[in-house]
């Protein structure tokens, strides 16, 4: 059963040292896994700034670009549906967590030497096995996706979850700044392709050390009553089509959800908007990421405790309107100086969806039900995340940068609207309540 509810021990008492004890100690293992898992992805090899630079050597095609964006979203969002009820039978999630996140870690040093290599076997070959093995990093992170939430759910008190998603946010893109950094000094320092083979290599290296952080966590048994037995493909689709038929307010926010994504497309495109509009230079790249992750780690500990206190939902809405403050400013931009604004309000945007989705996610739900809910609010907006990149390079290929960014606002008001008018904020005891 889940930490904060009870530490029995031989007397039968309640311990509160030692349960304090165990939730400090998962709280530091787990940002700090958090902060090197930053360091190395968001940071070193930014799937924002530093892999649309690396492809930009290897292939002109903007659609292209933008796919490896929805690849990106395919291999997160689509396995957690499909994993969930394997998940919800599980008395403890971290076993599973630990064997599937290390495909969303190795794959860093195959990038590695792939850049290494490119004098040898051409742009094309190494343009294919990048896919290749940014595939297998991203759907390494769906199979770790709803496992991990459901572990973080459960051994953190669900009234400081959001808190904790935002400390964990805010050293994730501290460290991460710190890698944008070093990784401005060496896209300076080092010819291509060389730059990019060290920036990936101690990306790896990061993320083995980010993996023994998480293997401390410590995971009690989960109770009966929170274990879901196994159920067969019709079962699952049953369970599924069930809870979607009753929970109109998740309908609304899945709804949300999808909109929200799709105007968050935008930020996939920055980095060549301000290549091909402004001439922007590789270094000035990685001093627009480490903008983007410090304006995040400053955002994010208070978009945390604001979320627990102020309502989720709310935190939504605001983020959603800086959204389409940040495309407006994109568009109307004169010179470079204007991205930095734009980095700046997409890093608290980023802040806000990253703590606050995951947090108000399972405030809908039993904690029996957790892995359902997980899965089904990042797989059933698949479809919006894994197009809307491709038909958005496609868009600013066939119009303008001006047509595609229009959309995406559009988006960003639409789901303000059915925040404010179609959804309710859940109920923060929900889970509580159906865990006495």
């Amino acid at each position: 059963m889940p930490l904060w509810q009870t530490a029995q021990f031989d007397d039968g008492a309640m311990r509160t040292d030692t349960l304090n004890s165990k939730l400090r100690h998962n709280a530091a293992v787990n940002i700090m896994d958090g902060a090197l898992f930053g360091f190395g992805v968001m940071g070193l090899a930014s799937y924002v700034t530093i892999i649309p630079l690396f492809l930009s050597y290897l292939t002109e095609s903007t659609a292209l670009i933008g796919f490896v964006a929805a690849l990106f979203h395919i291999g997160w969002q689509v396995p957690q549906l499909l994993t969930s009820s394997y998940v919800a039978g599980l008395e403890r999630y971290k076993p599973m967590v630990l064997v599937t996140t290390l495909f969303e870690r190795l794959p860093y040093f195959g990038l590695a030497l792939v850049a290494l290599a490119i004098p040898a076997i051409g742009p094309d070959a190494a343009l294919i096995l990048t896919l290749l093995l940014l595939a297998v990093q991203s759907i390494g992170g769906g199979f770790t996706g709803t496992p991990w939430q459901s572990m973080i759910s459960k051994i953190m008190p669900p009234h400081r979850l959001g808190t904790f998603f935002g400390l964990q946010s805010a050293c994730v893109n501290l460290f991460g700044a710190g890698g944008a950094l070093l990784a401005s000094v060496i896209l300076e320092r080092l010819d291509y392709p060389i730059s990019f083979s060290w920036l990936y290599f101690v990306s790896g290296v990061g993320l083995v050390i980010s993996f023994c952080f998480l293997a401390w966590t410590h995971e009690p048994k989960s109770a009966p009553r929170d274990v879901v037995p196994r159920l067969n493909w019709r079962d699952f689709a049953r369970r599924l089509r069930h809870i979607l038929g009753r929970d109109h307010n998740f309908r609304s926010f899945l709804l949300a959800r999808s909109l929200t994504s799709l105007s968050l497309t935008a930020i996939s495109f920055y980095t060549i908007f301000g290549i091909r509009r402004f001439d922007m230079s590789p270094e000035t790249v990685g001093v627009m990421t480490s903008v983007l992750l410090l304006s995040n780690t400053i955002s994010s500990s208070a978009i945390g405790w604001i979320g627990d206190r102020w309502g989720h939902r709310r935190v939504l809405i605001l983020a959603n309107l800086l959204t389409v403050i940040a495309i407006a400013v994109a568009l109307r931009a004169t010179d470079i100086a204007w991205l930095y604004l734009v980095f700046a309000l997409t890093g608290v945007v980023n802040a806000t969806q990253w703590t606050t989705v995951m947090s108000i996610t399972v405030q809908f739900c039993s904690v029996a039900e957790r892995p359902f809910y997980i899965g089904m609010a990042n797989t059933l907006i698949a479809p919006i995340t894994i197009f809307a990149p491709i038909i958005g390079g496609w868009l600013v290929d066939a119009a303008s940068f001006e047509a595609t960014f229009g959309i995406f606002a559009i988006a960003g008001l639409l789901s303000i609207l059915v925040l404010v008018n179609l959804m309710q904020d859940p109920r923060p005891t929900l889970g509580i309540a159906a865990a006495d």
